[in-house]
Protein backbone atom coordinates (compact mmCIF):
# COMPACT_ATOMS: atom_id res chain seq x y z
CA UNK A 1 0.00 0.00 0.00
CA UNK A 2 2.21 2.38 0.96
CA UNK A 3 6.60 2.30 0.78
CA UNK A 4 9.13 4.90 2.10
CA UNK A 5 12.26 4.66 0.77
CA UNK A 6 15.31 7.45 0.40
CA UNK A 7 14.96 7.30 -3.26
CA UNK A 8 12.59 9.34 -5.85
CA UNK A 9 11.56 6.39 -7.95
CA UNK A 10 11.63 2.65 -7.38
CA UNK A 11 11.69 0.53 -10.11
CA UNK A 12 9.35 -2.30 -10.66
CA UNK A 13 10.41 -5.73 -12.94
CA UNK A 14 8.64 -7.93 -15.32
CA UNK A 15 6.81 -9.52 -12.18
CA UNK A 16 5.67 -6.30 -10.52
CA UNK A 17 8.11 -6.83 -7.87
CA UNK A 18 9.88 -3.29 -6.67
CA UNK A 19 13.82 -2.88 -7.37
CA UNK A 20 15.55 -0.51 -5.50
CA UNK A 21 17.78 1.76 -8.29
CA UNK A 22 20.70 2.09 -5.64
CA UNK A 23 22.75 -0.17 -3.75
CA UNK A 24 21.19 -1.45 -0.34
CA UNK A 25 23.75 -0.50 2.96
CA UNK A 26 24.50 -1.22 6.10
CA UNK A 27 21.84 1.34 7.93
CA UNK A 28 19.93 2.02 5.07
CA UNK A 29 16.03 1.77 7.01
CA UNK A 30 13.18 1.78 4.85
CA UNK A 31 9.52 0.94 5.73
CA UNK A 32 6.70 -1.21 3.57
CA UNK A 33 3.07 -1.19 4.77
CA UNK A 34 1.30 -3.88 2.89
CA UNK A 35 -1.79 -6.16 3.15
CA UNK A 36 -1.94 -9.83 4.22
CA UNK A 37 -3.67 -11.93 1.85
CA UNK A 38 -5.94 -14.53 3.79
CA UNK A 39 -5.36 -17.90 2.50
CA UNK A 40 -8.07 -20.75 3.07
CA UNK A 41 -6.16 -24.26 2.68
CA UNK A 42 -10.29 -25.92 3.24
CA UNK A 43 -10.51 -25.02 -0.67
CA UNK A 44 -7.57 -27.21 -1.73
CA UNK A 45 -8.71 -30.30 -0.23
CA UNK A 46 -11.93 -30.15 -1.32
CA UNK A 47 -13.45 -33.41 -3.87
CA UNK A 48 -13.93 -31.27 -6.46
CA UNK A 49 -10.69 -29.44 -6.28
CA UNK A 50 -8.76 -32.87 -5.92
CA UNK A 51 -10.28 -34.07 -9.29
CA UNK A 52 -9.36 -30.63 -10.76
CA UNK A 53 -6.04 -30.95 -9.29
CA UNK A 54 -5.83 -34.51 -10.61
CA UNK A 55 -6.61 -33.42 -14.21
CA UNK A 56 -5.22 -30.10 -14.76
CA UNK A 57 -1.54 -28.73 -14.94
CA UNK A 58 -2.56 -25.77 -17.02
CA UNK A 59 -0.58 -22.96 -15.38
CA UNK A 60 -0.05 -19.79 -16.48
CA UNK A 61 3.13 -19.45 -18.99
CA UNK A 62 4.36 -16.71 -16.09
CA UNK A 63 4.18 -19.34 -13.60
CA UNK A 64 5.48 -21.85 -15.66
CA UNK A 65 8.46 -20.28 -17.02
CA UNK A 66 9.82 -18.96 -14.05
CA UNK A 67 8.93 -21.19 -11.04
CA UNK A 68 9.61 -25.02 -12.62
CA UNK A 69 13.06 -24.24 -13.69
CA UNK A 70 15.43 -26.50 -12.38
CA UNK A 71 18.97 -27.30 -13.56
CA UNK A 72 19.72 -29.92 -15.79
CA UNK A 73 22.62 -31.41 -14.19
CA UNK A 74 20.07 -32.64 -11.59
CA UNK A 75 16.79 -32.97 -12.61
CA UNK A 76 16.48 -36.54 -13.89
CA UNK A 77 17.72 -38.11 -10.45
CA UNK A 78 15.78 -35.59 -8.14
CA UNK A 79 12.85 -36.43 -10.36
CA UNK A 80 13.02 -39.94 -10.20
CA UNK A 81 13.61 -39.50 -6.34
CA UNK A 82 10.88 -37.58 -5.88
CA UNK A 83 8.47 -39.55 -7.90
CA UNK A 84 9.02 -42.63 -6.06
CA UNK A 85 8.52 -40.87 -2.79
CA UNK A 86 5.02 -39.57 -3.99
CA UNK A 87 4.45 -43.52 -6.04
CA UNK A 88 5.62 -45.34 -2.36
CA UNK A 89 3.43 -43.17 0.17
CA UNK A 90 0.43 -45.14 0.19
CA UNK A 91 2.15 -48.64 1.07
CA UNK A 92 4.46 -45.43 4.06
CA UNK A 93 0.73 -45.04 5.67
CA UNK A 94 -0.11 -47.35 9.23
CA UNK A 95 -3.03 -48.93 7.02
CA UNK A 96 -0.77 -49.48 3.71
CA UNK A 97 -3.69 -49.61 2.15
CA UNK A 98 -4.06 -45.67 1.81
CA UNK A 99 -4.97 -44.02 -1.60
CA UNK A 100 -2.49 -42.30 -4.01
CA UNK A 101 -1.73 -39.40 -3.61
CA UNK A 102 -3.02 -37.40 -7.33
CA UNK A 103 -3.88 -34.03 -5.85
CA UNK A 104 -0.72 -30.85 -5.76
CA UNK A 105 -1.75 -30.38 -2.33
CA UNK A 106 -1.54 -34.06 -0.47
CA UNK A 107 1.88 -34.44 -2.39
CA UNK A 108 3.29 -30.99 -1.39
CA UNK A 109 1.95 -31.78 2.22
CA UNK A 110 3.16 -35.65 2.31
CA UNK A 111 6.54 -34.30 0.64
CA UNK A 112 7.43 -31.56 2.94
CA UNK A 113 6.19 -34.23 6.02
CA UNK A 114 8.94 -36.84 4.63
CA UNK A 115 11.70 -34.43 5.39
CA UNK A 116 10.28 -33.54 8.52
CA UNK A 117 10.68 -37.29 9.75
CA UNK A 118 13.82 -38.13 7.56
CA UNK A 119 15.76 -35.56 7.78
CA UNK A 120 17.48 -33.34 10.46
CA UNK A 121 18.73 -30.08 11.62
CA UNK A 122 22.38 -30.05 13.36
CA UNK A 123 22.52 -30.34 17.23
CA UNK A 124 25.56 -27.83 16.80
CA UNK A 125 25.54 -25.49 13.37
CA UNK A 126 29.52 -25.15 13.52
CA UNK A 127 29.65 -28.83 12.68
CA UNK A 128 27.96 -29.09 9.56
CA UNK A 129 30.39 -29.50 6.43
CA UNK A 130 30.27 -27.04 3.51
CA UNK A 131 28.35 -27.93 0.49
CA UNK A 132 30.93 -29.02 -1.78
CA UNK A 133 31.98 -26.26 -4.34
CA UNK A 134 30.51 -26.78 -7.44
CA UNK A 135 27.65 -29.54 -6.51
CA UNK A 136 23.90 -29.12 -6.13
CA UNK A 137 22.51 -27.68 -2.82
CA UNK A 138 19.57 -30.11 -3.37
CA UNK A 139 21.71 -33.38 -4.12
CA UNK A 140 24.01 -32.84 -1.74
CA UNK A 141 21.06 -32.82 1.30
CA UNK A 142 18.97 -35.52 -0.48
CA UNK A 143 22.04 -38.20 -0.96
CA UNK A 144 25.32 -37.37 0.31
CA UNK A 145 24.64 -39.85 2.77
CA UNK A 146 24.21 -42.78 -0.04
CA UNK A 147 26.67 -45.56 0.67
CA UNK A 148 28.00 -44.12 3.97
CA UNK A 149 27.65 -45.03 7.48
CA UNK A 150 25.48 -44.17 10.00
CA UNK A 151 27.57 -41.77 11.42
CA UNK A 152 26.44 -39.80 8.32
CA UNK A 153 23.75 -37.29 9.61
CA UNK A 154 20.95 -36.18 7.22
CA UNK A 155 19.71 -32.59 6.93
CA UNK A 156 21.33 -29.37 7.02
CA UNK A 157 20.08 -25.96 8.31
CA UNK A 158 16.92 -24.74 7.82
CA UNK A 159 17.06 -22.83 4.59
CA UNK A 160 18.88 -26.61 2.68
CA UNK A 161 14.85 -27.93 4.03
CA UNK A 162 12.94 -25.14 2.10
CA UNK A 163 15.51 -25.12 -0.90
CA UNK A 164 15.83 -28.66 -1.21
CA UNK A 165 12.09 -29.10 -0.80
CA UNK A 166 11.17 -26.50 -3.92
CA UNK A 167 13.62 -27.94 -5.99
CA UNK A 168 11.48 -31.23 -5.67
CA UNK A 169 8.58 -30.03 -6.36
CA UNK A 170 9.28 -28.46 -9.36
CA UNK A 171 10.58 -32.11 -10.43
CA UNK A 172 7.66 -33.47 -10.76
CA UNK A 173 5.38 -30.11 -11.98
CA UNK A 174 4.62 -28.29 -9.22
CA UNK A 175 5.58 -24.77 -9.49
CA UNK A 176 7.33 -23.55 -6.51
CA UNK A 177 9.39 -20.66 -5.02
CA UNK A 178 11.47 -20.05 -2.06
CA UNK A 179 9.94 -16.99 0.62
CA UNK A 180 11.98 -15.60 2.98
CA UNK A 181 10.44 -13.19 5.70
CA UNK A 182 9.51 -13.58 9.10
CA UNK A 183 7.77 -16.10 11.59
CA UNK A 184 4.70 -14.22 13.34
CA UNK A 185 6.51 -13.55 16.49
CA UNK A 186 5.31 -13.75 19.88
CA UNK A 187 1.15 -12.56 20.41
CA UNK A 188 0.98 -9.29 22.98
CA UNK A 189 -2.76 -10.01 24.51
CA UNK A 190 -1.86 -6.76 25.47
CA UNK A 191 -1.71 -4.70 22.27
CA UNK A 192 -3.51 -6.81 19.97
CA UNK A 193 -0.22 -7.12 17.95
CA UNK A 194 2.52 -9.53 17.07
CA UNK A 195 6.19 -8.27 17.89
CA UNK A 196 8.83 -9.84 14.97
CA UNK A 197 12.49 -9.97 16.28
CA UNK A 198 15.59 -10.16 14.22
CA UNK A 199 15.69 -13.84 15.61
CA UNK A 200 12.23 -14.64 13.88
CA UNK A 201 13.64 -14.70 10.36
CA UNK A 202 12.81 -17.67 8.60
CA UNK A 203 12.83 -18.94 5.15
CA UNK A 204 9.97 -21.92 3.38
CA UNK A 205 8.17 -22.80 0.61
CA UNK A 206 5.10 -21.26 -1.53
CA UNK A 207 3.36 -23.78 -4.01
CA UNK A 208 0.96 -22.08 -6.41
CA UNK A 209 -2.58 -23.13 -6.65
CA UNK A 210 -4.39 -22.07 -10.41
CA UNK A 211 -7.10 -19.87 -9.49
CA UNK A 212 -6.14 -19.74 -5.67
CA UNK A 213 -2.74 -18.14 -5.33
CA UNK A 214 0.55 -19.07 -3.25
CA UNK A 215 0.13 -21.16 -0.63
CA UNK A 216 3.37 -21.64 2.12
CA UNK A 217 4.35 -25.16 3.15
CA UNK A 218 7.20 -25.52 5.98
CA UNK A 219 9.16 -28.58 5.54
CA UNK A 220 11.79 -27.53 8.76
CA UNK A 221 11.37 -29.78 11.57
CA UNK A 222 9.80 -28.36 14.50
CA UNK A 223 7.41 -26.17 13.07
CA UNK A 224 4.24 -25.85 11.74
CA UNK A 225 3.22 -27.74 8.52
CA UNK A 226 1.47 -25.02 7.21
CA UNK A 227 1.68 -21.50 9.06
CA UNK A 228 -1.75 -20.29 10.46
CA UNK A 229 -3.23 -17.79 8.23
CA UNK A 230 -4.43 -13.97 10.08
CA UNK A 231 -8.11 -15.19 10.52
CA UNK A 232 -6.79 -18.64 11.71
CA UNK A 233 -5.21 -16.63 14.72
CA UNK A 234 -7.79 -14.10 14.99
CA UNK A 235 -4.57 -11.23 15.43
CA UNK A 236 -7.14 -8.50 16.35
CA UNK A 237 -9.94 -10.51 18.95
CA UNK A 238 -7.70 -8.88 21.58
CA UNK A 239 -10.03 -9.46 24.39
CA UNK A 240 -10.33 -13.12 23.68
CA UNK A 241 -6.67 -13.39 23.60
CA UNK A 242 -5.86 -11.55 26.76
CA UNK A 243 -8.82 -13.86 28.61
CA UNK A 244 -7.22 -16.98 27.21
CA UNK A 245 -3.96 -15.66 28.24
CA UNK A 246 -4.84 -15.28 31.60
CA UNK A 247 -7.31 -18.14 31.95
CA UNK A 248 -4.69 -20.65 30.99
CA UNK A 249 -2.91 -19.67 34.52
CA UNK A 250 -5.67 -20.04 36.43
CA UNK A 251 -6.88 -22.76 38.27
CA UNK A 252 -10.51 -24.20 36.89
CA UNK A 253 -12.53 -22.76 40.09
CA UNK A 254 -11.27 -19.29 40.04
CA UNK A 255 -11.61 -18.87 36.12
CA UNK A 256 -14.96 -20.72 36.73
CA UNK A 257 -15.57 -17.82 39.69
CA UNK A 258 -14.18 -14.74 37.14
CA UNK A 259 -16.72 -15.85 34.46
CA UNK A 260 -19.63 -15.62 37.09
CA UNK A 261 -18.16 -11.81 38.39
CA UNK A 262 -18.25 -10.72 34.89
CA UNK A 263 -21.78 -12.00 34.00
CA UNK A 264 -23.03 -10.38 37.76
CA UNK A 265 -21.24 -7.22 36.46
CA UNK A 266 -22.45 -7.02 33.27
CA UNK A 267 -26.20 -7.16 34.76
CA UNK A 268 -25.83 -4.56 36.84
CA UNK A 269 -24.40 -2.29 33.70
CA UNK A 270 -27.35 -3.40 31.81
CA UNK A 271 -29.49 -2.22 34.83
CA UNK A 272 -27.50 0.86 35.30
CA UNK A 273 -28.11 1.90 31.29
CA UNK A 274 -31.88 1.44 31.87
CA UNK A 275 -32.33 3.73 34.72
CA UNK A 276 -30.24 6.04 32.61
CA UNK A 277 -32.17 6.12 29.77
CA UNK A 278 -35.43 6.34 31.83
CA UNK A 279 -34.49 9.83 33.12
CA UNK A 280 -35.04 11.02 30.15
CA UNK A 281 -38.75 10.53 30.32
CA UNK A 282 -39.11 12.11 33.06
CA UNK A 283 -39.68 15.47 31.82
CA UNK A 284 -37.11 18.32 31.91
CA UNK A 285 -35.81 17.80 35.05
CA UNK A 286 -34.49 13.81 34.10
CA UNK A 287 -33.59 15.45 30.39
CA UNK A 288 -31.02 18.07 32.55
CA UNK A 289 -30.07 15.24 35.00
CA UNK A 290 -29.25 12.74 32.51
CA UNK A 291 -27.20 14.93 30.81
CA UNK A 292 -25.49 15.96 33.77
CA UNK A 293 -24.42 12.98 34.87
CA UNK A 294 -23.64 12.17 31.17
CA UNK A 295 -21.18 14.90 30.76
CA UNK A 296 -19.60 14.03 34.78
CA UNK A 297 -19.26 10.31 33.43
CA UNK A 298 -17.58 11.11 30.09
CA UNK A 299 -15.14 14.06 31.90
CA UNK A 300 -13.80 11.45 34.61
CA UNK A 301 -13.52 8.81 32.16
CA UNK A 302 -11.52 11.12 30.17
CA UNK A 303 -9.09 11.98 32.94
CA UNK A 304 -8.92 8.72 34.12
CA UNK A 305 -8.13 7.36 30.98
CA UNK A 306 -5.27 10.30 30.44
CA UNK A 307 -4.10 9.45 33.42
CA UNK A 308 -3.73 6.11 33.04
CA UNK A 309 -1.95 6.84 29.57
CA UNK A 310 0.87 8.82 31.27
CA UNK A 311 1.52 6.25 33.92
CA UNK A 312 1.62 3.35 31.62
CA UNK A 313 3.84 5.82 29.19
CA UNK A 314 6.65 6.31 32.22
CA UNK A 315 6.80 2.49 32.65
CA UNK A 316 7.11 2.10 28.79
CA UNK A 317 10.21 4.67 28.80
CA UNK A 318 11.66 2.69 32.45
CA UNK A 319 12.10 -0.18 30.24
CA UNK A 320 13.84 1.01 27.71
CA UNK A 321 17.54 1.27 27.02
CA UNK A 322 18.80 5.08 27.43
CA UNK A 323 19.68 5.84 23.79
CA UNK A 324 15.36 4.47 23.13
CA UNK A 325 14.15 6.49 26.16
CA UNK A 326 15.49 10.04 25.44
CA UNK A 327 14.87 9.39 21.80
CA UNK A 328 10.95 8.34 22.51
CA UNK A 329 11.20 11.64 24.96
CA UNK A 330 12.14 13.84 22.19
CA UNK A 331 9.31 12.88 19.78
CA UNK A 332 6.70 13.26 23.05
CA UNK A 333 8.11 17.04 23.53
CA UNK A 334 7.54 17.61 19.66
CA UNK A 335 4.42 18.81 18.42
CA UNK A 336 5.06 17.96 14.77
CA UNK A 337 3.65 14.18 14.91
CA UNK A 338 5.64 11.58 13.56
CA UNK A 339 4.23 8.97 10.83
CA UNK A 340 4.27 5.36 12.12
CA UNK A 341 6.39 4.40 8.89
CA UNK A 342 8.82 7.61 8.90
CA UNK A 343 12.22 6.65 9.85
CA UNK A 344 14.10 8.58 11.64
CA UNK A 345 16.04 10.74 9.90
CA UNK A 346 12.97 11.13 7.62
CA UNK A 347 11.47 13.09 10.59
CA UNK A 348 14.36 14.98 11.33
CA UNK A 349 14.09 16.12 7.50
CA UNK A 350 10.13 17.15 8.47
CA UNK A 351 11.10 19.21 11.47
CA UNK A 352 13.97 21.01 9.58
CA UNK A 353 11.65 21.92 7.06
CA UNK A 354 8.95 23.19 9.73
CA UNK A 355 10.87 24.59 12.59
CA UNK A 356 13.72 26.62 13.60
CA UNK A 357 17.27 25.57 13.13
CA UNK A 358 18.52 25.22 16.70
CA UNK A 359 15.21 23.40 17.22
CA UNK A 360 16.29 21.11 14.08
CA UNK A 361 19.89 20.74 15.12
CA UNK A 362 18.77 18.86 18.23
CA UNK A 363 16.65 17.09 16.90
CA UNK A 364 18.88 15.81 13.83
CA UNK A 365 21.68 14.78 16.26
CA UNK A 366 19.61 12.96 18.11
CA UNK A 367 17.96 11.33 15.44
CA UNK A 368 20.89 10.48 14.22
CA UNK A 369 22.54 8.85 17.20
CA UNK A 370 19.27 7.01 17.54
CA UNK A 371 20.04 5.47 14.24
CA UNK A 372 23.40 4.30 14.50
CA UNK A 373 22.92 2.90 17.72
CA UNK A 374 19.48 1.25 16.58
CA UNK A 375 20.84 0.13 13.22
CA UNK A 376 24.51 0.16 13.45
CA UNK A 377 25.04 -1.15 17.26
CA UNK A 378 27.72 2.00 18.05
CA UNK A 379 27.69 3.53 21.33
CA UNK A 380 26.60 6.82 21.89
CA UNK A 381 27.27 9.18 24.71
CA UNK A 382 24.13 9.50 26.49
CA UNK A 383 25.02 12.36 28.82
CA UNK A 384 25.18 14.49 25.32
CA UNK A 385 21.81 13.40 24.23
CA UNK A 386 20.56 13.84 27.48
CA UNK A 387 22.14 17.41 27.56
CA UNK A 388 20.27 17.74 24.09
CA UNK A 389 17.40 16.76 25.03
CA UNK A 390 17.13 19.03 28.07
CA UNK A 391 18.14 21.64 25.72
CA UNK A 392 15.22 20.72 23.30
CA UNK A 393 12.58 20.90 26.51
CA UNK A 394 14.00 24.27 27.34
CA UNK A 395 13.40 25.36 23.62
CA UNK A 396 9.62 24.28 23.61
CA UNK A 397 9.27 25.90 27.36
CA UNK A 398 10.43 29.19 25.71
Amino acid sequence: NELYFPTPEIALDPEGLMRSPVGLHQGLTYTVVSQVPLRDRQLLDSPAERLRQRASTNYPQKISNYYLQIPDNISAKLQKYTQDLVDRAPQQQVGKNSPALTSTYAKSLYLAQYLKQHYRLPQNPLTLDRVPEGEDLASWFLFRCEGKSTSCEAGGYADHFATTYTMMLRSIGIPARLAVGFDPGNFNPFTGYYEVSNTDAHALTEVYFPEYGWFAFDPIPGHPLTPPSVDEDQTFSTLQQLWNWVASWLPSPVTAWLAYAWSLTLGWLVVGISLFFGLFDRGWLGIFSGIAIAISVAFCGWWSWQQFHKWRHRQWLKQLSPVERIYQQMLANLTIPKHPAQTPLEYAQTVRDNRSSSLSTVVSEISRSYTAWRYGAEAQQVDRLQELLTTLKKDKTN
